[in-house]
C-alpha cells in the first residue's frame, strides 16, 4: 500500500496489559482514513489513552500493529511516522523552566526544523492562539486555558499530517471551547486529519465526521454520527453512547 493510499492511522490486533493482569487494549482494530475528522469516544478506563499513548510511541503495544500513512509505528518507519503526528496530551505536562516561544521553537527543532523556521513557525502559532503577549511567560504561571492553547500551538508547530487531540476542552470555558473547535474545523478543512478524543458527546457530535465507540478495549461500534443514531435507533449520539458502551 503506498503511502498516499494508505489510512492516516491503522491498527490491528493491538493488545495491551499492564501489572496486576489489567488488560487495557484487548485486540484492538480501527482505521482512521486520511483526512478524516474522527472521534473516538468511551468511558475512563476504556483503553483510550493507552491507544493513543501506543500510536504515539509512548506506550509499546504487547502485540498487533500500528501504522501511521502506510509507515509502522514501531517497525522501521517509525521515525517517520511519528514526524506525521501532531499530540496534544489530556494531561498538561509544559517544561516550567522555558519561556513559553522558546518551548515552541525547540519543539520544533525536535522534529528537525532548522532554527530559523522553528522561531518564525512558533511566532505564527502564538498569533494563532493568541499568545504572543505571553511569549517570554513561562508555561506554569498561565491560566488553565491558556496552557491548553499552548498544548494545541505546540501539536502543530511542525505541521502534521495526522492531529491526535487527547480531550482538548477539558475544563476549559465555553468561549475557549468554541475557539478552539473553530480552529480545529479550519486545521480539518485544510486536509489534516483529526482524532479526537473527548468525553463531552456533544463536541463530537459537533466536529466529528466519524465515531468509533471503545469499551473495555475493543471498538465496540464505529460509524457516522448518523448512521449510528439511525442504527440504534437513538434520538442522540449520546443515547447512543450510553447503549454501548454505557453501565
Amino acid at each position: 500500500m503506498s503511502e498516499t493510499a494508505a489510512p492516516a492511522l491503522l491498527c490491528a490486533g493491538v493488545t495491551k496489559s499492564f501489572a496486576g493482569g489489567v488488560e487495557a487494549l484487548a485486540g484492538l482494530d480501527l482505521e482512521v482514513p486520511a483526512g478524516a475528522f474522527f472521534g473516538l469516544l468511551g468511558p475512563n478506563g476504556a483503553g483510550k489513552t493507552t491507544l493513543i499513548r501506543s500510536v504515539v510511541g509512548l506506550t509499546r503495544p504487547a502485540a498487533g500493529d500500528i501504522s501511521v500513512f502506510g509507515l509502522s509505528a514501531w517497525g522501521a518507519g517509525s521515525a517517520q511516522a511519528r514526524q506525521a503526528i501532531g499530540y496534544a496530551p489530556q494531561d498538561v505536562a509544559l517544561d516550567r523552566f522555558v519561556p513559553v516561544r522558546e518551548l515552541l521553537s525547540l519543539h520544533g527543532r525536535y522534529f528537525g526544523m532548522s532554527r530559523g523556521a522553528a522561531r518564525e513557525r512558533a511566532d505564527e502559532m502564538l498569533e494563532a492562539f493568541d499568545l504572543t503577549a505571553k511569549a517570554a511567560s513561562y508555561a506554569h504561571l498561565l491560566s488553565g486555558g491558556m496552557r491548553r492553547r499552548l498544548l494545541l500551538a505546540r501539536a502543530l508547530l511542525h505541521r502534521p499530517r495526522l492531529v491526535i487531540l487527547d480531550e482538548p476542552t477539558a475544563g476549559v470555558d465555553l468561549e475557549l471551547r468554541h475557539d478552539l473547535w473553530a480552529y480545529i474545523r479550519r486545521l480539518h478543512a485544510d486536509g489534516t486529519t483529526i482524532l479526537l478524543t473527548t468525553h463531552y458527546i456533544e463536541e463530537a457530535e459537533a466536529l466529528c465526521e466519524r465515531v468509533a465507540f471503545i469499551r473495555a478495549g475493543r471498538i465496540v461500534a464505529e460509524g457516522a454520527p448518523i448512521d449510528l443514531r439511525e442504527r440504534y435507533d437513538a434520538p442522540r449520539l449520546e443515547d447512543v453512547y450510553l447503549q454501548v458502551v454505557g453501565r
